[in-house]
């Protein structure tokens, strides 16, 4: 890998990609809303940020994302839904990541490997969903990981080797996440980017269009 995009260069994981990769001697372009302006969840703003950009990049990785929004924590129950709130995840956590991927799929090499990554969560998964609540987050995800899924069919007409898939991070510790995290097992923002970047390393077209952990084993989706 000599080139790699990252969109959300600012968060935890956002920040520690940047600076693995650096340390490889990657070629890193870093967008992020506090840096840039980028909006991942206005078009315009989208396009003007990734229109700016020639490419290519090897790796376009979508580390934007939000477990909270506003204030507004995961709903335990159905009658805390509240239909803004569920919008603004979707925004975020789906529609946020599909425009990126709109205005970046021309920066994706041709004549070789590219991969296309953007973070998901096992919450998102319909089939490991054993537990409910969390509705608008889950089903956020959840759509994010369809999007990835048909994306990568269409990517595949016109880039051969490309790779398109969602990633689960694991518990990340970060302050957000640390009043969710129980008695899970936690990774430092700089252990889960390596470990990402490592399941990206082993993948292969043949792979395009799934959902993987941290780990590198599939998640149902």
């Amino acid at each position: 890998m000599e080139t790699a995009l990252i969109i959300g260069a600012s968060g935890g994981i956002g920040s520690a990609l940047v600076h693995t990769l650096e340390k490889r001697e990657v070629k890193v372009t870093s967008l992020s809303r506090s840096a840039d302006g980028l909006d991942v969840t206005d078009e315009a703003s989208v396009k003007a940020h990734l229109d700016a950009l020639s490419g290519p990049f090897d790796l376009i990785f979508v580390a934007t994302g939000a477990l909270e929004l506003n204030g507004r924590g995961p709903e335990k129950a159905l009658k805390e839904i509240e239909p803004e709130v569920m919008l603004e995840q979707f925004r975020l956590n789906c529609m946020g990541p599909a425009l990126v991927l709109k205005y970046s799929a021309r920066l994706l090499p041709r004549d070789r490997a590219a991969t296309f990554a953007a973070l998901s969560a096992r919450v998102g998964s319909i089939g490991d969903n054993s537990l409910g609540g969390w509705y608008s987050y889950r089903t956020a995800k959840a759509a994010l990981n369809q999007m990835i899924r048909g994306a990568s069919i269409e990517l595949k007409r016109t880039h051969k080797k490309s790779i398109c898939v969602a990633l689960h991070p694991g518990t990340v510790s970060t302050p957000l996440t640390a009043k969710y995290a129980g008695g899970r097992e936690t990774h430092t923002p700089d252990e889960a980017a390596k470990d990402l970047l490592s399941v990206l390393e082993g993948l292969g077209p043949q792979d395009t269009g799934s959902f993987f952990d941290w780990s590198g084993k599939p998640v149902p989706w």
